[in-house]
């Protein structure tokens, strides 16, 4: 008998912890929005992390996505994270990855996602560049801890384009992936971390100072606290998140992620 309470109370334990797992998707995955729900003024975050992204101005559903919906942004829109409040231990500092399918309307300068620092430091920059490029920063906290700048690929309007910016700060190596090739890397110019509060703020399709407006349509973007490798880049752009976020929990129970989303 009491070798079967036993049993039955590891089994519980198991199906508790399986049942948690199963609502993050990656414990590195900071957030994620695949744009296939929106409730009220918030578009509901599917990491599992809870960090829906309240709407400033005007971003809507759209059913023209890469996988599924995606959320179409008028320039001067975005979506606030309410940087102060994030976890401490969910922003990335060790390593970055910023991960989107972006369609934009204009060839001109657009962030896809910023955070700022308490003491005024711009710690990333993930965007499409008015010069016909794509550019990738992360920076260490002020002054000029800049960790490496790329800026690389051709950035075109009207058209899908999968947009990929990695770092690793124990490779000390940071990569710019466009539509799954690698067109840009560099070095990491100090061994710094990445600037490690996002005090002043965090928003997707708007810098914290209101320049860098994203106007057009974002599908599957996704923040990340370490660098993701070459494979699981494509990996993504090809399957989606699912791809590279099976979940194992205590006693090698597996909960795979697959259908939030379908290609």
């Amino acid at each position: 008998m009491k070798r079967l309470i036993m049993v039955a109370i590891c089994l519980m334990f198991a199906s508790h912890i399986s049942s948690l797992s199963a609502n993050v998707l990656d414990e590195d995955l900071v957030f994620y929005f695949g744009f296939e729900e929106f409730s009220g003024n918030k578009v509901i975050d599917q990491s599992g992390h809870g960090y829906d992204g309240t709407i400033n101005g005007t971003v809507t559903q759209a059913n023209a996505g890469k996988f599924g919906k995606a959320g179409h942004f008028v320039s001067g829109s975005y979506l606030d994270i309410d940087g102060p409040n994030v976890d401490p231990d969910h922003i990335p500092t060790q390593g970055m990855s910023i991960v989107a399918w972006i369609n934009v309307d204009a060839v001109t300068d657009m962030a896809l996602f910023n955070a700022r620092a308490t003491d005024g430091t711009w710690l990333v920059h993930p965007e499409a560049r008015g010069d016909g490029n794509f550019r990738w920063l992360n920076r260490g906290h002020n002054p000029g801890k800049t960790l490496f700048d790329i800026r690389a690929g051709k950035n075109t309007a009207k058209v899908w384009t999968h947009y990929a910016g990695t770092f690793s700060r124990e490779e000390a190596m940071a990569y710019l992936y466009i539509n799954g090739e690698k067109v840009g890397e560099e070095k990491a110019r100090l061994p710094d971390p990445i600037a490690g509060d996002w005090g002043q703020g965090a928003r997707v399709g708007f810098n914290i100072d209101n320049k860098r407006p994203f106007a057009g349509l974002m599908d599957d973007m996704q923040v990340w606290k370490r660098g993701l490798t070459h494979d699981e880049v494509k990996s993504v752009m090809e399957d989606g998140i699912s791809a590279i976020t099976a979940v194992e929990a205590v006693g090698k129970l597996t909960t795979t992620w697959g259908n939030l989303k379908t290609k």
